[in-house]
């Protein structure tokens, strides 16, 4: 298949030093990159858990000010 893409000059240029080092032809780089682009696996994250530890407070978070008062003294403003 024959198509035009433009690239950006950073990609340009990373693709540039690709072929130069590969001795290879700009499809043949493109093509390379676009394989093991669809090829590489997809990795699955963890999904995120708040880890929590026991530290003695108990503070009543429903007034906002009040906790805030509470925990970084009268000035905290």
């Amino acid at each position: 298949m024959r198509t035009t893409v433009t690239f950006e000059d950073d990609v340009a240029a990373a693709l540039e030093r690709l072929r130069r080092a590969r001795h290879a032809g700009i499809s043949q780089v493109v093509n390379d990159l676009v394989r093991a682009g669809l090829t590489a696996e997809r990795q699955t994250r963890q999904p995120f858990t708040q880890s929590t530890s026991e530290i003695g407070l108990r503070i009543d978070v429903t007034d906002v000010a009040e906790a805030l008062e509470f925990l970084e003294g009268p000035d905290h403003r």
